[in-house]
């Protein structure tokens, strides 16, 4: 506990002791309270006015009489008793000369007698004789060492007394005294020099005491000459001369400036005043005044209740502090009285002039803060009616005589001090500060830091105030407190402001300047307490407590108009409340009192809140129901939340005001009522809506949620526990799935008119400028995912607080994105087919052409050996198109994860119902038809070839997809896909056709298959090889996924859509160059190389078969390098056209399904297709296989095309070249001229070790779902046994990281995974190896039957209890 807070205890116990007993117990020196009426109090102000009127310093004015004949008289019987006073001073650092003083007084003397001083008064001749006599002994060494050592002023002094006695007394008859009055006037002249030199070099402000005793010095030498600019024109011992007399007192009041204060203050005539003072000046005397100190310092002498006594102090030791300064303060009044009127010591019987003894002030007298701190409240007068600094010894001044005859104290009556001197000194300064406030005109007084912000009193009413309590011993605090009441009154009564009120506080409070500082002033007044009387401590709590509690209402009726537009300012209120109430040690407020406040001031606050609450109501709401609208809830919910975000603003500081927070309190009012409100009218407007059959904007209800969920987010920070209203989610929902049912019926037209508006070429400002990555894909792909990321941040914007139904909402956008890119991959692959399949003009011109003339034209080709290959001419808007799939899947992509699906996925998931109540029943399934090849279909052209294309329909005849044409081919693989829709079993036809350029095309066969649900409860995929009702058979591996509400699904869909659009398209790019590719790779180009044509020898040959065969010449490499060179000059002709417009990513995706076309033509070269039927194909001699390996060296270096000089790769990257195809044409060369037997055996060990290993992994039961390789024909095609590899489904196609991972698994398993296909298909060209293909077909058969069914029962026991399950497994 702090020492003012222990103080503080202490006195308030005391004091609550005292007023326990309903009186103070100092009974004696207590008077009883008189009522003050307005003539006494003016006229006890006007004695003290009239007192300090005639205690002011004399006028003195010039005056020629004859010169006396008189012995000069000094004003001091000696230098020795002039001395007395310098030697008062104690000696330390502040009575001193300063460091430098001694040069700088040696300037100034030089000065003086050079005739450079800018005083009148040193110019006497006389004056510089005694000056130069005294600088010859100051200039001396060994003084001014002794100087610069001491540095007091009583040796400077001396010396200059002593050489000035010599020098004036110089030529002087005997008898002549004269020049003793002109040592006093030098000295003093001396004196005044060393001032100057002091004030001058601001020496002044640390040496108080030494100014001060300087000054007195100079005064009582010049007692007898006060004009010593005149000295010069004195004419010592003439008949005339000059001299200085006083200016008699008029006794007039234009002339007594304080008398006219009163006169202001009491508002009377300055005539009617001076008509009392002339009534009383013979009373009113200096010699009453004196009478007055002398009865007082007795009734202090006697402990008279006529002044503070021992019992009205809390501790003795303030007591006698106060007394002993009292009896010292005493002393200098009378003092200055009798200095003032001489006469009045002589009067006095038993008086003499007090002599001043050295005393040590070891303690600062409680005169030295009446000095300072009256003059800080009266605004520092420079003014008073005695000026005495030195404390001195009045015990030889008899103020009363004490003698036999006794003194009694009520036989004397102060003239000047009033019965009761605190009432009346408050009476008047009520007076003085009502009057002050009201007159603007008058100068208001200064502070301790003489910068006054507020006027309070003014300087001269400061004056009158300082006279007055100086005279009628009022102590500092008693004045302070007094004053501090009587503003408290003002305040109460609404006469000043709060600001006026806090200047008073400060006013009292701040500390004196520097050179006034008092330590009684900052010790005992303000921080020892115990040192107080105890009338100025209660006064001190009454005026806290009453203060306190003005401002406590004030308070409260401010915080009531927090929430107006412009509130009143509480600043001021609360820190008067804190820097002068709470901060004081005797205010002590209790705990309850405040927890009331608290209490009250909450419960104010929240009914005014709900006052507002009901404003904004009936302003914003109308009475009318069926008037109601979005509009109303959310104008009054704005009106809230800016009330809200504004007293929060607003008190952001300051949070809480005694311990209530506004913000609280409003929004614990208001936003329950809001949410209720809100609930009520909104539900009352959706079921008036759905009365009226209207639907209520979209936008009207998303800006709704947007501020509902605004005013709940507040509700939740301010109400953590309080839950809000109503579920807005709940409420709301609907316009969120109505917005999205729009979206979805107006997508397919967005992407028609991106696509109608798009030209589908690259973005460049330049035609002749090469486009950047970014340029070469067109703008509608840019719209339509514009549109696609507008939908989905709007519903993101909303921030809707439902993980779940967000978690819809994004399903269902993925749904109408996907929507979105199936249309628009299919209306851009019609685009792209038909510039694709469009006629060339050698075409054109065939057409043209009759019957007969295209017989004549085909047998002379023929003929000629010349087949009609001509390179396809692209057009960049074709390019584009790819381009624009491509940018699509990147676009899709960044979606998925910018959607985060898998989250949204888990959410739904996280919220599902048991397996064991989901739905059994898949409404829509996905069947993924893929037409791989076929195999012996008839020729329809006259060349002995067709070319084919698939078309699949169902049932009703209705096209579902088809094919690209592969040209000149019994044998062709498309490997293309098609998804099909359908809640149910679906009889699909494939129709095999024959492309010609004119006429129809013709019907190579048909194939039927039934697509039935049931039949893929497994989800596992099948193969199916499927005669044809003409010749030959078609091969459709088919899967089956159910269409899931799943937003993972739609993605994956979206994704494999993209994918496949753009591997048709490439698919379609690359088939333009097939055409030519087996051209140049062709069986015929081989033998041409091999057999350099046909000659007379090998026709003879053909004839003579009993002759040996002739060893043909190898050909050389330039001529195997040769039989390539058209074809790469294609391809770079091609490649370069490409370049011009496809990106680096469809480039490379282009180039490596040329690869993959030009590996499937060599293949086809070295070996039949996979199948259990011997086949017609001739194999390979070991020439042949040579130049074909060579060829496939060739193009691999072409395609992954290293420059020779950076050795950097520019073409398809390795990894895509060394694809598992690759690695099996590779190994052909291990395999091809082996024998029949070593084949089949070899095939055997392979067959065993899969067989091995699929066993090995079931035992472990953690097999993965692609075990076995898929059947490829015979028995297992007819039953469509299934495939356990399912590598391509939706799911795994989502993004394009799943769609990387799944195509890097699959290499993998191809490359870990060998097997004996390559085998069987050289087996094929062995018609001795027929059975052994049968047997292997069978085994095979059985190995694919028991891998799947052990699947579907590991499917089964996956999903629950055994049970086969109806819904797609869940990641």
């Amino acid at each position: 506990m702090s020492t003012s807070s222990t103080q503080s205890k202490g006195i308030n116990q005391r004091v609550n002791s005292v007023e326990s007993n309903g009186h103070p117990r100092r009974n004696g020196s207590h008077q009883q309270k008189q009522h003050v009426t307005h003539n006494d109090a003016y006229l006890y102000a006007l004695r003290v006015a009239y007192l300090t009127y005639l205690l002011q310093p004399r006028v003195r004015r010039t005056q020629h009489v004859p010169a006396p004949q008189s012995t000069a008289q000094r004003s001091s019987t000696s230098i020795n008793d002039l001395m007395k006073d310098l030697s008062l001073i104690r000696d330390n650092k502040s009575t001193r000369f300063p460091h430098g003083f001694m040069s700088e007084l040696e300037k100034r003397l030089t000065g003086v007698l050079v005739g450079k001083e800018r005083k009148p008064e040193y110019n006497d001749a006389a004056i510089k004789r005694s000056f130069a006599a005294f600088f010859n002994a100051f200039t001396e060494q060994g003084f001014k060492k002794r100087m610069e050592k001491d540095r007091r002023v009583e040796d400077l002094v001396l010396i200059f007394f002593s050489n000035a006695t010599k020098e004036l007394q110089k030529g002087r008859p005997p008898g002549d005294d004269a020049w003793k009055l002109m040592v006093d006037r030098h000295l003093a002249l001396f004196i005044r020099l060393i001032s100057l030199v002091l004030r001058d070099h601001d020496w002044i402000r640390d040496r108080p005491e030494l100014a001060s005793r300087l000054t007195t010095l100079e005064g009582k030498l010049l007692a007898h000459d006060q004009d010593l600019t005149a000295g010069s024109s004195r004419n010592v011992g003439v008949g005339t001369s000059t001299t200085e007399v006083q200016v008699p007192l008029s006794h007039e009041v234009k002339d007594m400036p304080l008398v006219q204060v009163v006169a202001r203050m009491f508002g009377l005539r300055n005539t009617q005043v001076q008509s009392d003072i002339d009534k009383h000046k013979t009373t009113w005397t200096e010699k009453a005044a004196l009478t007055d100190l002398k009865a007082y310092q007795a009734y202090l002498n006697l402990n008279s209740r006529r002044t503070l006594r021992a019992e009205d102090f809390d501790s003795t030791e303030g007591y006698e502090a106060w007394r002993k300064a009292e009896a010292q303060d005493l002393s200098q009044m009378m003092l200055a009285i009798v200095q003032s009127s001489p006469e009045l010591a002589k009067s006095t019987s038993g008086a003499i002039l007090p002599q001043f003894h050295r005393q040590p002030i070891a303690s600062d007298s409680i005169d030295a803060a009446y000095s300072d701190v009256s003059k800080r409240i009266s605004e520092h007068s420079e003014r008073l009616s005695y000026v005495i600094d030195q404390p001195v010894d009045m015990s030889a001044f008899s103020p009363i005589s004490q003698g036999s005859d006794g003194f009694q104290e009520d036989d004397l009556v102060f003239t000047f001090i009033p019965p009761d001197p605190r009432a009346f000194y408050r009476f008047i300064l009520n007076e003085a500060l009502t009057h002050d406030l009201n007159d603007q005109s008058l100068q208001a007084s200064a502070n301790a830091t003489e910068t006054p912000t507020l006027k309070l009193l003014s300087k001269q009413s400061n004056e009158l105030l300082n006279e007055i309590s100086v005279r009628w011993r009022i102590p500092l605090i008693s004045r302070i407190m007094i004053f501090l009441d009587v503003v408290r009154e003002k305040f109460i009564d609404q006469d000043i402001t709060l600001d006026t009120l806090d200047a008073a506080f400060n006013f009292v409070k701040e500390p004196l300047p520097e050179n006034k500082k008092s330590p009684y002033l900052t010790t005992s007044l303000f921080s020892e307490r115990t040192k107080w009387p105890f009338t100025d401590i209660v006064l001190n709590q009454q005026i806290l407590s009453s203060l306190h509690d003005a401002l406590m209402r004030d308070l409260y009726a401010s915080m009531q108009q927090c929430y107006e537009q412009k509130p009143p300012n509480i600043g001021p209120i609360m820190y008067v409340l804190e820097h002068h109430i709470y901060d004081d040690p005797s205010f002590s407020r209790s705990p309850e009192d405040l927890d009331a406040f608290t209490g009250a001031l909450h419960e104010g606050l929240q009914q005014k809140a709900h006052e507002m609450y009901r404003s904004f109501l009936e302003k914003h709401v109308p009475q009318d129901q069926n008037s109601w609208e979005f509009f109303h809830v959310i104008e009054l919910g704005k009106v809230v939340t800016s009330l809200s975000q504004k007293i929060q603003k607003r008190y952001k500081k300051n949070p809480e005001i005694m311990g209530v927070n506004p913000l609280t309190a409003l929004v614990e009012t208001i936003l329950p009522l809001y949410a209720e409100d809100a609930r009520d009218i909104v539900s009352r407007i959706l079921q008036l809506s759905e009365q009226k059959e209207e639907e209520i904007p979209i936008e009207d209800g998303f800006e709704l949620y947007q501020e509902l969920v605004d005013i709940r987010r507040v509700h939740g920070q301010c109400l953590p526990n309080v839950p809000f209203a109503f579920h807005i989610e709940d409420v709301l929902v609907d316009f969120v799935w109505r917005w999205i049912l729009t979206t979805e019926s107006t997508i397919r037209n967005w992407v028609d008119q991106a696509i109608k508006q798009d030209k589908f070429c690259v973005r460049t400002d330049n035609p002749q400028q090469i486009p950047t990555e970014e340029q070469r894909h067109s703008v509608s792909v840019i719209d339509i995912f514009s549109s696609f990321n507008q939908a989905i941040d709007r519903v993101v914007q909303l921030n809707w607080d439902n993980d779940l139904q967000y978690a819809k909402f994004m399903t269902a956008l993925a749904k109408i994105v996907g929507i979105g890119i199936s249309r628009y991959c299919e209306i851009v692959e019609q685009q792209f087919s038909k510039e694709m399949d469009r006629l060339s003009p050698e075409q054109v011109a065939a057409a043209n052409q009759t019957k007969q003339e295209r017989w004549l034209q085909l047998a002379k080709d023929t003929w000629n050996n010349k087949e009609k290959i001509e390179p396809f001419q692209f057009f960049p808007e074709s390019f584009v198109k790819l381009n624009n799939i491509d940018f699509a899947a990147q676009q899709l992509d960044k979606l998925e994860h910018e959607v985060n699906v898998d989250a949204c996925a888990a959410v739904i998931q996280s919220h599902a119902p048991p397996v064991t109540q989901r739905q059994k029943k898949v409404n829509n399934y996905v069947f993924t038809i893929k037409i791989v090849e076929a195999e012996g279909l008839k020729a329809c052209d006259m060349n002995g070839f067709s070319d084919p294309y698939v078309v699949l329909g169902d049932e009703y005849q209705k096209r579902l997809a088809k094919t690209r044409v592969v040209y000149r081919n019994l044998n062709p693989r498309w490997d293309e896909t098609v998804d099909i829709t359908t809640q149910g079993p679906l009889n699909i036809v494939a129709t095999v056709w024959d492309w010609d350029v004119m006429g129809d095309h013709d019907c190579v066969g048909r194939a039927s298959l039934k697509l039935d649900p049931s039949h893929f409860s497994d989800f596992l995929p099948r193969e199916y090889w499927l005669d044809l009702d003409s010749q030959g058979r078609i091969l459709l591996r088919v899967s089956m996924e159910g269409e899931r509400d799943d937003i993972q699904f739609y993605f994956g869909k979206a994704f494999r859509t993209l994918k496949r659009t753009e591997r048709d398209m490439t698919r379609t790019i690359t088939d333009k160059l097939s055409a030519y590719i087996h051209h140049c790779l062709s069986r015929r180009s081989l033998r041409n190389l091999t057999q350099k044509g046909i000659t007379m020898s090998t026709v003879s040959n053909y004839f003579n078969r009993n002759r040996p065969p002739q060893t043909a010449q190898a050909p050389s490499e330039i001529e195997i390098t040769s039989a390539l060179k058209q074809l790469l000059a294609y391809f770079d002709d091609n490649f370069a056209i490409m370049n011009q417009t496809l990106t680096n990513t469809s480039m490379v995706m282009v180039m490596t399904r040329v690869w993959k076309e030009v590996l499937v033509t060599i293949e086809s070269l070295l070996v039949p297709p996979l199948s259990d039927k011997p086949s017609q194909q001739r194999q390979l001699n070991q020439q042949e296989l040579d130049v074909v390996f060579k060829w496939l060296q060739y193009l691999f270096d072409f395609f992954h095309a290293v420059d020779e000089e950076t050795g950097e790769a520019n073409g398809v990257p390795l990894d895509v070249l060394r694809s598992p195809k690759y690695f099996d044409i590779t190994t052909l060369n291990f395999f091809y001229f082996e024998s029949t037997e070593g084949l089949i055996r070899t095939s055997e060990r392979m067959a065993s070790a899969t067989a091995a290993r699929q066993q090995s992994q079931r035992n472990r039961l953690s097999a993965p779902a692609s075990l076995a390789a898929p059947a490829f024909g015979g028995a297992a095609g007819l039953v469509g046994l299934p495939s356990t590899r399912r590598s391509k489904s939706i799911i795994l196609s989502r993004n394009l990281g799943t769609m990387k991972k799944a195509k890097e698994e699959k290499w993998k398993e191809a490359q870990a995974d060998p097997n004996d296909d390559m085998i069987l298909r050289i087996l094929r060209m062995r018609p001795e190896a027929e059975r052994y293909l049968k047997d292997r077909s069978r085994q095979k058969e059985r190995l694919a039957a028991a891998a799947a069914a052990e699947m579907i029962v590991r499917q089964s026991l996956l999903a629950g209890g055994g049970r086969m399950m109806g819904n797609l497994p869940r990641r």
